[in-house]
């Protein structure tokens, strides 16, 4: 933490008075609340963004977001599971539903689901997210900005520079082995740099280094498929250039790999916005000190209430976290409510300072949304705190081109009845025990059948 001096010290200085108290929702009778729907629709930016909105019975809704780039259907699956039940029963709907989500896409629609469960909730109560996950411990998150890769120094130092110029304080940089792969015997045949790729490489970390200064953090990302002694050659060759961290050098579910890895360097290590569960991703890369630090993401690695266990198990272990994310400023505020209980908190990420109308997706909230020094601020209205502005989004709609509904919340009545789980008891024709054809469900899970007496 003292590599990254006062920046630090902003994030975490004294918090500003809690959130004003403000009555429940009105329209809103708490213990008679009910899902009625799950709908959703797909923004086209850097990313695709899948934001879902949640109904119940009393006009009340929230709204969430499935990893950036993932499908939407992910979190349409799971509206047999939740439909009829109270939204603000968060933890139960959640147990219920885990057992539809493993690592990879899945996570997203569970993510999402979690989400939108806080922001009705918050709405409901009229407290901010942040509330129902714990204290709130700051007012302003700092912010790393992401920046897009060139393989001229100059170029990419020129790009860092401005970033510096418009406020931001801690830096990323990507780093694909791409980048130099037209100079000779850069790469080899698996197109991970070799010893001269990587002196190639570094040159490009120097330019940026030469524009921005080394008192400021810079990151790096996007290596490629890299083995762990591929990673262990990257850590040590950017050892000089003092990297805030190095990111997903390998498979985050190999903690071994990683341990080995960052026993062997002193580039700083991390890992994680891919990972989603505490017990199932997390856990092992925590407890076998793994990576130096981890990097949770609200859209996939199980939704704000998962992603604050995961930062507890880590603070109880004295590991600090990063928080991911790529996704639309539904994404971007319940990453902002999750970051403002942390204990560990290190950074948010902000990945769209390219996009002109971004923060115009949404109203609500005060505007810039990434102020001027490289922070955002926490919402302390109601929920997120945000509402969709629609003809924003309507701009900017993706057709996907796959069987979910496209447009703005449009009805997802295939998703009606599961189409995922155990399976359906139907019956069959087949012999039972004695031997008997019958048309009926299985003798092992269907009741006694009257038989007529011999």
């Amino acid at each position: 933490m003292a590599a990254f001096g006062p920046l630090f010290k902003m994030t975490e200085g004294p918090a500003s008075a809690q959130a004003q108290s403000r009555p429940p929702s009105r329209f809103s009778a708490p213990s008679a609340l009910k899902i009625t729907d799950i709908r959703g629709c797909t923004v086209a930016s850097n990313y695709d963004y899948p934001i879902i909105r949640i109904d119940t019975n009393q006009g009340v809704y929230g709204l969430g977001e499935v990893f950036c780039n993932d499908m939407i259907s992910q979190a349409l699956l799971l509206k047999p599971f939740v439909t009829g039940k109270n939204p603000l029963e968060i933890d139960s709907i959640m147990a219920g539903i885990r057992r539809f989500t493993f690592q990879g896409s899945s996570s997203g629609g569970y993510s999402a689901i979690d989400i939108a469960l806080h922001d009705l909730a918050g709405k409901v109560y009229g407290v901010p997210a942040w509330r129902l996950l714990g204290n709130k411990l700051r007012n302003r998150l700092l912010i790393y900005c992401d920046t897009t890769g060139h393989p001229d120094p100059k170029v990419y130092g020129a790009r860092m520079k401005k970033r510096q110029q418009e406020g931001f304080q801690f830096f990323k940089m990507d780093l694909y082995s791409s980048m130099v792969s037209d100079r000779k015997d850069a790469v080899d045949a698996r197109g991970v740099a070799t010893d001269l790729g990587l002196k190639y490489l570094c040159e490009i970390i120097q330019g940026v280094r030469d524009a921005i200064g080394w008192s400021v953090p810079l990151a790096a990302d996007h290596f490629g498929k890299l083995t762990v002694k591929d990673a262990i050659r990257y850590a040590k060759a950017f050892e000089p250039y003092h990297l805030a961290w190095a990111e997903d050098f390998i498979s985050p579910m190999d903690w071994r790999g990683f341990k080995t890895i960052t026993d062997s360097s002193t580039t700083p290590t991390l890992t994680g916005e891919a990972l989603f569960g505490l017990e199932e991703g997390y856990k092992a890369l925590i407890d076998n000190r793994a990576v130096d630090y981890l990097h949770p993401d609200v859209t996939c690695s199980g939704g704000m209430l998962e992603c604050k266990r995961i930062a507890d198990y880590a603070a109880a272990n004295d590991m600090l976290c990063a928080v991911h994310m790529a996704n639309s400023p539904v994404g971007q505020l319940a990453s902002a409510h999750f970051a403002a209980t942390m204990r560990n908190f290190m950074v948010l990420e902000y990945h769209a300072v390219d996009i002109p109308w971004w923060q115009d997706l949404v109203t609500g909230v005060k505007k810039p949304l990434i102020e001027s020094d490289g922070y955002e601020t926490v919402p302390d209205t109601p929920g997120l705190g945000i509402e969709l502005n629609e003809a924003v989004v309507k701009e900017h709609l993706v057709t996907t081109g796959y069987p979910v509904p496209d447009g703005y919340f449009e009805p997802s009545t295939m998703f009606d009845k599961p189409l995922i789980g155990n399976h359906v008891r139907s019956k069959y024709p087949h012999l039972d025990a004695e031997g008997n054809l019958v048309n009926d469900l299985d003798e092992s899970t269907a009741a006694p059948m009257s038989r007529p007496p011999r």
